[in-house]
């Protein structure tokens, strides 16, 4: 199966379970019989720490300071600024409770007759045994948990149950059960310790036939053939939520009826890419488990193509997808469970734009926007500058910049703003060919703080980025706040330059222009590589999972192959040098990303081979941060569609480039239903006999086409010369290619 995958036994771990969403809710699904157990997630669910109120502190004062001892070569003086604070991790996300339907002896090991999976087009969950069938989707027209349960024993048990790993001991705990004509109320009151934010968890129990009665911390059903379950959580502050008005908001149609409501946006939005490799057939129908065992089969990577669409798409809505999307089984998430944006979030939302995902890129814009605000509070507190700074981590609610320590000196990373406004851009480029005015307005902010910031100079007269870093980098003989960081340079050019193209009328558009032309150039190194500070003096470190200095190759593409070939080469001399470190996911598809982007399918190759059989994916299709299955995180999952598309096509709003850097692996396929960055839906198929190209272009453009290194377009011989492609909107073009 390609839409979906299956496994011949229940989960035993929260890790394994099944996973749906709607992008608030989550749903994590055991499919065990016996103790038919469905964590429950919510976007909003993050405990209170102590982080939430405080604000930036008040740096500004000193900043000139700093400037002037980094300038004249101390190369520890960051360290000083913000010493003593402490080290503030964001409110950590955690789960809900989970729902339990108990009626009697586990399944633990395959036996004939079992079956869990789960539809990718539908996002249902679904496991059974014998007359025994459960079914769980996280409804996206209704905004709620929907399950249903056929072949009750003669007596079982539900009950809301709180008591998951990691949970606080103090947690205050009230619980509400009201029987009802058909069935009973449930309701879950959860109150942090020392805080008075609560969260309250609903479910409707619906029995067809037999009888209920309240039993213990749950109820006993008995004698019913089928369980319908509906539930919603609320998080809120003060007070109590007033329960019968929270039940009486659950949707009351049966499951069927609330299915065929959550269909069509769900299929509609999931449909939209697919991608089919050649040679997959034959392991199609493995289980995903067994499929992960066979880390070359292109069958694996057209499951985790699919998987890490629909992972992606379930868990983005009310916000884009945490380090952990949008699920959890445990209280002690790794690092908070956090929106980290030096890389994770941008690395996961990566493929929103080109796999037609507009809902990532929706739930994206509400972090972004939600938090401007507190943007502008990082700017002035800690640069005395308008515009606004991005923080590297969030817990969804608060943007404030509270990330203090001597190794990680985030705040003073100035780039985050715009990495994050970047995929807004491309949206843009991808539906309406430019920016709608509340991001124009985002687009003058992110310019304003550099119009502020970028106040000193080199010895040569040019702009100097300081204090400067590199995440998470430092390099070998200096402390980690720089000058000159190549991302930040990059960051600087590319926010004022998108700004002064798009709010041309602004009255600082000249100074912004002439700034960005004043930022100094990128430096190749000694190995002839492009160096990740350009600043005189600092030398390199290599060994790092982050590739944070190419980023004017990737997301970027101000450095590529066509209009900077000098350039592109020492981009590509630095991806060569570039170790792993820590052999960390998101290490490998960011180095898949930009080695796309170099026309290098040899890397690419690498850094997917090193996912694939590194044993980076649990049962569920869900990934780890590290091999082995270590520590629950999204990266891997929902960036892999973007490291495949990048290496299938590539776009910008001049250029379209087919077959960049295809893996070996895979010398057949189709890719369907990609989103140019010039407003053209494409289908794409190649094997050896050579490529086809279908464009449906949605407005007037011209384009130069080019090909990879292993094929040509049968209309022109010019090599590597562009192809220009003009383009009328509503007429389908194909393009043909051939084999080198």
């Amino acid at each position: 199966m390609i839409d979906g995958t299956w496994e011949p036994v229940p989960a035993t771990r929260w890790e394994d379970a099944f996973l749906s969403g709607n992008g608030h809710h989550g749903a994590m699904v055991y499919g065990d019989p016996a103790d038919d157990r469905v964590i429950v997630d919510h976007h909003t669910l993050v405990r209170p720490n102590g982080s939430e109120d405080l604000r930036p502190p008040e740096l500004a004062d000193r900043l000139g300071r700093l400037q002037d001892a980094l300038l004249a070569g101390d190369v520890t003086a960051a360290e000083g600024f913000g010493a003593g604070l402490p080290l503030v991790w964001v409110q950590p996300f955690h789960p809900a409770f989970q729902t339990r339907v108990r009626r009697g002896r586990g399944l633990h090991e395959a036996v004939a007759g079992y079956r869990r999976e789960v539809d990718f087009t539908t996002g249902e969950v679904t496991a059974s045994y014998e007359s025994w069938r459960s079914r769980v989707f996280v409804s996206r027209a209704d905004d709620v948990i929907v399950q249903h349960v056929t072949d009750l024993p003669l007596s079982a048990r539900l009950v809301l149950d709180h008591a998951l790993p990691g949970a606080p001991a103090r947690l205050a705990v009230g619980r509400t059960t009201v029987l009802t004509p058909d069935g009973a109320n449930l309701a879950l009151r959860i109150g942090y310790p020392d805080s008075d934010v609560a969260y309250t968890g609903v479910t409707a129990a619906r029995v067809d036939g037999g009888t209920v009665s309240v039993a213990d911390e749950g109820i006993r059903i008995e004698g019913a053939r089928a369980l319908t379950l509906t539930t919603r959580v609320l998080r809120r502050a003060g007070g109590h939520p007033d329960l019968t008005a929270l039940w009486a908001a659950l949707p009351g149609e049966d499951y069927e009826t609330l299915l065929a409501r959550h269909r069509p946006p769900h299929r509609t939005a999931y449909g939209r890419t697919s991608l089919t490799l050649r040679g997959a057939a034959p392991e199609r129908e493995l289980p995903g488990s067994e499929l992960l065992r066979a880390p070359q089969s292109p069958a694996l990577l057209e499951r985790l193509f699919a998987a890490g669409r629909y992972h992606l798409l379930s868990s983005s809505g009310l916000l884009p997808p945490r380090l952990t999307g949008l699920w959890t089984g445990d209280w002690e998430t790794a690092w908070s469970g956090a929106f980290t944006t030096n890389a994770n979030l941008n690395l996961q939302i990566a493929s929103a734009a080109s796999a037609a995902l507009p809902e990532v890129t929706e739930a994206h814009a509400s972090l972004v926007h939600g938090q401007l605000g507190d943007w502008q509070d990082n700017a002035r507190a800690l640069f005395g500058a308008r515009g606004i700074v991005a923080p590297s981590h969030t817990d969804g609610e608060s943007g404030h910049t509270r990330h203090f320590q001597r190794a990680y000196p985030l705040h003073l990373w100035t780039a985050g703003a715009d990495w994050l406004l970047q995929p807004l851009l491309e949206h843009a480029e991808v539906t309406t060919g430019a920016p709608d005015a509340r991001l124009t307005a985002a687009l003058v902010e992110a310019a304003l703080f550099y119009e502020d910031f970028l106040t000193r100079e080199d010895p040569d007269g040019r702009v100097a980025v300081v204090p400067s870093y590199s995440p998470e980098n430092r390099p070998a003989n200096a402390s980690w706040g720089t000058v000159n960081a190549t991302m930040d340079i990059a960051a600087a050019r590319h926010a004022l330059t998108t700004a002064a193209t798009h709010a041309p009328g602004h009255p600082s558009a000249g100074v912004w222009r002439a700034l960005a032309a004043r930022l100094p150039e990128y430096v190749v190194n000694e190995d002839g590589a492009l160096a990740e500070w350009a600043w005189p003096g600092l030398a390199e470190t290599y060994d790092h999972r982050h590739l944070s200095h190419l980023y004017p190759v990737w997301p970027l593409d101000e450095i590529n192959p066509y209009d900077t070939p000098g350039a592109a080469r020492a981009a590509h001399r630095a991806l060569e040098l570039r170790g792993s470190e820590n052999d960390s996911a998101h290490g490998h598809l960011h180095h898949a990303l930009v080695a796309a982007r170099l026309r290098d399918p040899a890397r690419v190759s690498a850094a997917l081979d090193a996912v694939l059989g590194g044993d980076f994916f649990h049962d569920s299709l869900m990934s780890a941060h590290y091999p082995s299955r270590d520590v629950y995180n999204a990266d891997a999952a929902h960036t892999l569609p973007a490291a495949v598309i990048e290496a299938l096509v590539q776009s910008a709003p001049g250029r379209l480039v087919l077959l960049p850097a295809l893996p070996a692996a895979y010398p057949a396929g189709e890719l369907r239903g990609v989103r140019t960055r010039f407003g053209a839906r494409l289908d794409l198929s190649w094997s050896d006999d050579g490529a086809s190209a279908l464009l449906r272009p949605t407005r007037d453009v011209t384009v130069d086409v080019r090909t990879g290194d292993g094929h040509a377009l049968t209309e022109t011989s010019a090599g590597d010369s562009p192809a220009p492609l003009e383009l009328t909107a509503g007429v389908d073009r194909v393009l043909t290619l051939r084999p080198r």
